[in-house]
């Protein structure tokens, strides 16, 4: 009998290890000999093309995949739909991406549509910045449309609601309403007497809003839908059958959900004044009103928003039901809203609340909210950005920050606008020099699916840096220049070297670049006293240049005697000097050949100590005590080798996505600077005054340090 030690628990025996890899060995020669017989049988069928040679549709896999098929439709179409009120942030690329991509795949297509219904936030900037964006990143709407030329329509629309019994004006003020729904303590429920109220009384009183008897905060026209559903309605007894349960657990999800208790349809602007109809209207209608009607209104087949509007699908759902836009319970007719994951980027201030305060500064607390404001404030459910969580009303706000003083704390700008390379605005992104081709790659290299995309900034840097990696071309790049002259060579010398803009494409061609009797080397490549960790210059070791024929070798150096850092190095060139262990970068001086091209080099750093800003305090200002002094490093006097011009003109650098048939921007001039980072032509450039202003888009590849 076989001993317990060598039997499987069901009883088997127990194979050795070694055993196991002779006996895997002979079943993978015989597979592969069976297949050898195989392929032997059938030499007369063309071989088949490996799938991984197969150009994969992202938009045609997984999650993706599913919600097309939910409804497989001929004519598939999408919209973009932003608010004209801010700049498009990383996470806007996502959605951008989604729903372009998505109409692409199926051969269907996709609008840009304005959703300008709060012209008081509203701005010509936003959106043409918007429309910019979308083109940046390859995309062409079909059709750009705004939620205002439907104002007519919508209007009618909610008369025709409270026709049909299911709106009412109410006369609450925010605090009431959310009293009514249960206030920060999650209690009762209630409606108030405005409720009840007969659909004709209703209906003047909508036309008095409409009319200006109200001003902003005194009236609201609310959609009627289950804040007025008692507990009793949907409680489940013992003679409910099946069919009554499951209609009365639909019925109690729909009373709890907070998307379903008698939003705002319609409220009164006090500046009423909008840039496309003018003095015409003085109340305007809400995000939950409008947006899905506007769906409905422009044929969109598929609604693709991010997961944290799932909760507002049955207000989305409801609306267009209670209009005869849907058929109940079913998706054949209007738009289907599906939701994905929503792109966030760990450590990045995405609010447009937020971000408007770095860029203009702010005072904290100097006056009361305006009643626009607070009109906004009214029944608002609509979810908020990333860190714009609070659900305190402005007025709520201030108060808690001042205590009732009409005092304010003065915070001064922390970037220079909403473009500052430091941000995470699209904008900031295409300034910094992020080709838009690496952002269509990070979005779908995260892929689309109901989870969110939670990642790090380290993660989006090295996606970035793979695509400029095969995209541009490299030049060298001096930040902090010590000046080199070489003792033993005449002052007329000159090799002209001949250097590939990318050794490993051939296509980028080549340029000649000026060796002389003067040369400069970054600051970080010289020592002034011998390390046997530091393999670059210094008075007891040679070292290597990158493009040049011989090492040198460190004679003698000066100080300069206000500062106490060195401003001079003499040194010898040629074939007697020993090799060295490194090779450094360098730029030649050449007034003939214009060399060196001097710039001012911008490295960025994250804005914030923290890696969490979104949890400073932002409502009594303390998150500028939290700024990084180092978010922006200042390089004055760097110098770059003048192969820079040749490509400044046959920008951009990659042509492809929105910069495919050339752009006008700078920062499509890319380029990596050898053995230091990548880097962009910045927009306060003027380089025909000899002005050359560099950003660095992200650094080379982490390592253990130059050596």
């Amino acid at each position: 009998m076989a001993d317990a030690d060598t039997l499987n628990p069901d009883g088997t025996p127990k194979i050795s290890k070694r055993a196991a890899e002779k006996e895997a060995k002979k079943a993978a020669a015989k597979a592969k000999k069976e297949a050898s017989k195989s392929s032997a049988a059938n030499t007369s069928a063309p071989p088949a093309r490996p799938a991984s040679n197969e150009p994969v549709d992202p938009f045609k896999q997984g999650w993706l995949k599913g919600v097309y098929n939910e409804k497989p439709v001929k004519e598939v179409q999408t919209r973009f739909p932003p608010e004209p009120n801010g700049y498009l942030h990383i996470g806007h690329a996502k959605a951008i991406t989604v729903n372009f991509g998505f109409a692409k795949s199926y051969g269907g297509l996709c609008n840009l549509r304005y959703d300008d219904t709060n012209p008081a936030k509203e701005e010509e900037q936003f959106f043409v910045s918007i429309r910019e964006m979308v083109e940046w990143l390859g995309f062409a709407p079909s059709r750009i449309t705004y939620s205002s030329d439907d104002f007519d329509r919508l209007y009618e629309l909610a008369e025709e609601l409270v026709r049909r019994g299911k709106a009412y004006v109410c006369h609450c003020s925010a605090e009431e309403v959310k009293r009514r729904r249960g206030g920060p303590e999650h209690g009762p429920r209630s409606v108030c007497k405005d409720w009840s109220r007969t659909a004709e009384e209703n209906l003047a009183d909508f036309r008095a809003m409409r009319d200006g008897k109200y001003r902003a905060g005194e009236a609201h026209l609310r959609m009627k839908q289950y804040l007025g559903t008692k507990a009793e309605e949907y409680e489940v007894t013992e003679e409910d059958s099946a069919e009554v349960k499951k209609e009365k657990a639909k019925l109690k999800s729909l009373a709890e959900n907070p998307a379903l208790w008698d939003v705002a349809a319609y409220r009164v602007k006090n500046e009423n004044y909008h840039h496309r109809t003018g003095d015409k209207w003085r109340i305007y209608p809400t995000y939950e009103f409008t947006h899905c009607l506007c769906d409905s209104f422009e044929g969109v087949s598929h609604s693709l928003c991010t997961v944290e509007f799932e909760t507002l699908r049955p207000a989305y759902n409801w609306l267009l039901e209670a209009l005869d836009h849907k058929l109940p319970s079913s998706d054949e007719k209007g738009p289907m809203q599906r939701e994905y994951g929503r792109l966030n980027v760990e450590g990045t201030i995405l609010s447009k609340r937020r971000i408007a305060m770095l860029v203009g500064g702010t005072t904290v607390g100097d006056s009361g909210a305006a009643a626009d404001d607070v009109a906004d404030g009214v029944d608002a459910i609509k979810l908020e950005e990333e860190g714009d969580e609070d659900t305190e009303t402005p007025a709520e706000a201030i108060k808690a920050v001042t205590n009732g003083s009409s005092a304010g704390r003065k915070i001064p700008p922390v970037v220079r606008g909403w473009d500052d390379p430091r941000l995470f605005t699209l904008v900031a992104l295409r300034r910094r020099g992020v080709p838009p081709g690496a952002l269509k790659k990070f979005v779908l290299d995260l892929g689309v699916t109901k989870a969110n995309s939670n990642t790090a900034i380290h993660t989006l840097d090295a996606c970035i840096r793979t695509y400029l990696e095969r995209t541009v071309p490299r030049l060298m790049l001096v930040l902090d220049p010590i000046k080199v002259t070489f003792t033993n060579l005449p002052d007329d010398y000159l090799e002209e070297r001949d250097v590939p803009f990318d050794p490993k494409d051939k296509e980028k061609g080549t340029h000649k670049i000026p060796f002389t009797k003067v040369i400069y080397i970054d600051r970080d490549d010289f020592r002034e006293a011998d390390d046997p960790d530091f393999f670059r210059l210094s008075p007891g070791q040679s070292v290597g240049l990158m493009n040049a024929e011989h090492p040198i070798s460190c004679k003698t150096f000066h100080k300069d005697p206000s500062t106490g850092k060195i401003d001079a190095i003499e040194a010898e060139y040629g074939a007697h000097v020993l090799p060295g262990k490194a090779r450094i970068h360098w730029v030649g001086e050449s007034a003939a050949h214009k060399s060196p091209v001097k710039a001012e080099v911008r490295i960025f750093n994250p804005l914030f100590k923290t890696a969490r800003p979104n949890e400073l305090d932002w409502k009594s200002g303390g998150y500028f005590d939290d700024v990084n002094p180092e978010s922006e490093i200042l390089y004055p006097n760097a110098m770059v080798e003048r192969g820079f011009e040749e490509i400044r003109k046959n920008a951009p650098w990659p042509k492809e996505e929105g910069e495919k048939g050339g752009s006008s921007h700078p920062s499509c001039v890319r380029f990596q600077g050898l053995r230091t980072a990548f880097f962009a032509l910045d927009t306060d450039s003027v380089v025909e005054e000899g002005k050359v202003v560099l950003n660095r888009i992200v650094s080379l590849k982490e390592d253990s340090g130059k050596r």
